[in-house]
């Protein structure tokens, strides 16, 4: 079984948004919005379902210590299991230093144990990002994930974060792939 999750792993983390102009385009649009203000719009694959939480507080493991965050769209597929791709803009963060710090100080509650495997700087819908890559757990089951962080241009940051369940479809990082392809800013 091992070949078999460490060929998922690097399928995973080589094909996360590395092939973004070949990927096909996902089917149903959203915005994501923040005090009134839509920041960036995306798709979602067919047969996907999107659930949208507004704000609330997150409370880091090992400190006890409340972290607001603001509303996250989550994707996943609807019929296969072991993969989610969330997306959120803190308010107040507005580069890519920041997002990491935030990013950092919430990720243990998304995946505990992160070990990260890579750091890129990357373009996704035409503006700089960071790609952090790594493994950790999710729920007790091991996981590989990609993390972004996207300047915005409007003094904003968006992140997301992909998780994908060692033994999950394969295929699926072609939806994965087509999420990101669709993002784009809202000037």
């Amino acid at each position: 079984m091992r070949p078999a999750k460490t060929l998922l792993r690097r399928a995973v983390c080589a094909a996360l948004i590395a092939g973004l102009p070949g990927a096909a385009l996902a089917d149903m649009p959203l915005t994501y919005e923040s005090d009134g203000q839509a920041l960036f719009r995306l798709s979602a694959p067919d047969f996907w379902q999107v659930r949208a939480g507004g704000p609330r507080a997150i409370t880091a493991p090992e400190t006890g210590e409340a972290r607001l965050i603001n509303r996250v769209i989550g994707l996943e597929p609807v019929a296969d299991k072991g993969v989610w791709v969330g997306f959120l803009s803190p308010n107040g963060i507005s580069t890519l230093d920041q997002a990491a710090d935030y990013l950092s100080g919430i990720g243990k509650s998304l995946v505990s144990d992160p070990e990260v495997t890579g750091r890129t700087s990357i373009r996704l819908g035409g503006l700089p990002a960071n790609r952090i890559t790594g493994t950790g757990r999710r729920d007790g089951r091991a996981v590989s994930f990609t993390a972004l962080l996207i300047d915005l241009p409007t003094n904003r940051v968006a992140i997301s974060l992909a998780v994908i369940e060692n033994g999950a479809n394969p295929e699926l990082v072609n939806d994965v792939n087509a999420i990101y392809s669709s993002f784009r800013a809202i000037r």
